[in-house]
């Protein structure tokens, strides 16, 4: 009869080669899913490894494990993704929160003061991760998140709801609801793929909303029109900062001098890539 520990085994080696992942990313996605199949914990899985299993608990691995070996993402499948420590429900309306982005909240989390209120705005909000890490991290701000899913919405209001946090979302397609608002800082994650990349045919990628990844032949419109947006919106020495693709940096920081804001700079990720790419509005 089959044990905890086989099934366990079984599933790392076919989703490794499945997917191509190493062993070890292998086992761990092996390990969530059984979690999340029996709702038990990971130590659980641990303590009871020897354990036989039922037909009922195989069959609700099976499942889970047949969609991960297309390649639907595990975050779909459990629903959850952690960002800067915290659960996030996500669902294909949004894109899964990656670690990359983490370093946009630290960028903003630097310049908003922890004692004072200031308006802050998150642009293309989908989960809500960043608004409302904004927003716990830093509770006098007031943060307003824009989104024009309603879908992408509902998952953020949910998470705002489960996490306690005080953001005001709004529908919206970029600034078109803003009208007459400005902020001192304005954080966005916005789609920067180009259109043609095949990167978007690949893997997790697949299921995640393309109108969230791609942005015309170059992966540059949207961040074109935010810049060029975004200083109508800016209070004078407010902060715009931007998340972009690996290779974006020189172009996002000359689109900030062409459209007259001061002190353009990027920052590398924690493989040294530049992916976060900023500037102010002279006061």
């Amino acid at each position: 009869m089959a044990t905890v520990a086989g099934l366990l085994d079984d599933a790392t080696a076919r989703i490794a080669a499945a997917l191509g992942l190493d062993k070890r990313e292998a086992r761990l996605e092996a390990r969530t899913l059984a979690a999340f199949a029996w709702n038990v914990s990971p130590a659980w899985l641990i303590a009871h490894d020897t354990d036989p299993l039922t037909d009922a608990q195989s069959a609700q691995f099976q499942t889970l494990l047949t969609r991960r070996l297309v390649g639907e993402p595990v975050a779909y499948l459990t629903g959850t993704r952690e960002f800067y420590g915290r659960p996030f429900r996500v669902s294909p309306d949004v894109l899964i929160p990656r670690p990359d982005t983490e370093l946009l909240v630290e960028l903003a989390l630097e310049r908003m003061p922890p004692d004072q209120a200031m308006d802050v705005l998150d642009l293309g909000t989908g989960s809500g991760c960043i608004a409302i890490t904004l927003a716990l991290e830093r509770p006098h701000a007031r943060v307003t998140a824009v989104d024009r899913s309603a879908a992408a919405l509902a998952i953020a209001r949910h998470n705002a709801g489960i996490l306690d946090a005080r953001v005001a979302f709004q529908p919206g397609d970029w600034f078109d609801a803003l009208a007459g608002r400005r902020f001192g800082l304005i954080a966005s994650n916005p789609p920067y793929v180009p259109a043609a990349d095949p990167h978007l045919a690949r893997g997790d990628v697949r299921f995640e909303p393309l109108g969230a990844l791609a942005a015309g032949n170059d992966g540059l419109d949207d961040l074109r029109q935010l810049i060029a947006a975004a200083r109508a919106h800016l209070v004078p020495g407010g902060t715009l900062l931007l998340e972009h693709g690996h290779d974006q940096a020189e172009a996002v920081v000359a689109l900030l001098q062409e459209n007259g804001y001061a002190h353009p700079q990027s920052w590398p990720d924690l493989a040294g890539i530049l992916r976060v790419s900023g500037a102010i509005v002279s006061e």
